[in-house]
């Protein structure tokens, strides 16, 4: 072996350890959110499908909700990033500093919209009248502590930006695990649960506890978010002054804009879609919202190695290294499409038993297992539209993906799904289909951006 063959095996050898650091971390963080998640459901279908229902109602909303404090983390991720890539320590602190009062105006903001709609929501969605009811008090309870939900998501971004992949892991089990002890002191009564021979005491609130749960979580979680960022050596808060900084504060606007509007018009696509979906009834939309949380054990690990192309093409921009961008790219994608691949396999094999986890109710398994099958052959390409999408947002290349992202779930998911319900009068398996040619769509208009090139100009712009 010459040379130059061994400086490019050792460059590929670095390239993956640095990968895997930032990587593994984020994959674990999002296995873990979803164990908890079908723990979650679990616990709250085995009230029936009426509640499954009602909680599934909200969580297309809840998306939705946390989309503009998602696209912000983005601008915040890419300013940082970039800065500590070109060695700029202080902008990256200072871009720190500013994600604080990102967090306190879109909390607070967010709140109060949210609160105010809770009590019409479930009729905007065509939700049936034995839910209506106790979906309104459940998205109003989950509301309530959106301040400390906004840091949760936008502080997390900020630490995976400079490297540290490891402490939201941590914070997201913590919050998980709390999520999980209130569900079952508070969703059940008294000796519905027991740990051996001890009987747990049980609040029996139902889907009321199940909220009253999901708030305290995020009160755990944003509290210790926030801690986390003053203490972090690359971006602490301590001796700055809580200051307004407009030049650094537009430069993660000017990145993180195009990702809002990507992320409100996805998830209000969403939203849009459930209220299609909730027409079918309650059977149907059960099937649906618990074939979407079984199919998150997918898809969460391919946004886990997201975070880490994220960062990593964010630094490539810093440096101005094209190559190293390019290695990344690669890398992570093969890495999320083998994962993907061989979960989504195991997903249309054993489908009725995942879903049995949450649900006792025979048709809500019968129907989801149906769709499970249908999205577990796209879920290798999707991986692909999920990797280039976090390297365009890690360069600050935020418009592509919001034309495409808009394209794909208004212009194929929303029209086709209303033509195979309203036209054709078909069923939730052709509902999941649209879904499906909505990803691979997306997915193929990614890979021509990325095989053009035109990537390249955010790329290069200066920090």
């Amino acid at each position: 072996m010459d040379r130059m063959e061994q400086d490019k095996l050792t460059w590929r050898k670095d390239l993956l350890k640095r990968i895997f650091i930032l990587a593994w971390p984020a994959m674990l963080e999002q296995t873990l959110q979803t164990v908890v998640q079908y723990a979650d459901s679990a616990m709250v279908g085995q009230m029936g499908a009426a509640a499954s229902a009602a909680v599934g109602l909200s969580s297309p909303v809840n998306w939705l909700v946390n989309a503009p404090m998602f696209a912000m983390g983005v601008g915040f991720l890419a300013c940082i990033s970039r800065s500590l890539g070109a060695k700029d320590e202080e902008t990256a602190r200072t871009a720190a500093m500013q994600s604080v009062f990102a967090a306190v105006v879109m909390g607070l903001g967010l709140m109060i919209l949210t609160l105010a709609v809770s009590p019409f929501l479930p009729g905007w969605l065509h939700a049936d009248a034995e839910i209506y009811a106790t979906a309104a008090r459940y998205f109003f309870i989950v509301s309530l502590p959106m301040l400390f939900r906004s840091a949760t998501i936008i502080f997390s971004s900020c630490l995976r930006a400079a490297g540290d992949t490891r402490t939201p892991m941590r914070v997201s089990l913590l919050m998980n695990l709390t999520n999980i002890c209130f569900n079952a002191l508070l969703i059940f009564p008294t000796g519905t649960v027991r740990l051996g021979s001890f009987i747990l005491p049980g609040a029996g609130l139902g889907v009321e506890g199940a909220a009253i749960a999901t708030a305290l979580s995020y009160l755990v979680s944003g509290t210790l978010m926030f801690l986390a960022l003053m203490r972090s050596p690359a971006l602490s808060l301590k001796g700055q002054k809580l200051k307004l900084n407009t030049a650094v504060m537009g430069q993660c606007v000017r990145i993180g804009m195009p990702a809002v509007f990507t992320r409100i018009s996805v998830c209000l696509g969403h939203v849009v879609f459930l209220s299609q979906v909730s027409g079918l009834g309650t059977i149907p939309l059960a099937a649906h919202s618990l074939a979407l949380t079984a199919e998150e054990a997918v898809y969460l690990p391919g946004f886990g190695m997201q975070a880490a192309a994220s960062t990593l093409a964010g630094n490539a921009a810093g440096e101005g290294d094209e190559a190293f961008l390019r290695g990344v790219t690669r890398a992570c994608t093969a890495v999320a499409v083998a994962i993907m691949t061989v979960l989504g396999g195991l997903m249309f094999l054993f489908a009725e038993p995942l879903l049995s986890i949450f649900t006792p109710d025979e048709q809500v398994i019968a129907a989801g297992a149906s769709v499970l099958r249908i999205v577990a052959v796209v879920e290798p390409i999707y991986a692909v539209a999920i990797i280039l999408e976090g390297v365009f947002n890690g360069v600050g290349d935020t418009r592509a993906p919001f034309y495409f992202n808009l394209f794909t779930m208004w212009g194929i998911r929303i029209v086709s799904t209303a033509l195979c319900l309203h036209v054709f009068h078909l069923g939730l398996n052709a509902v999941w289909c649209c879904m499906g040619a909505d990803n691979v769509t997306r997915a193929i208009l990614f890979v021509i951006r990325y095989g053009r090139g035109k990537w390249k100009k955010a790329f290069h712009q200066p920090a």
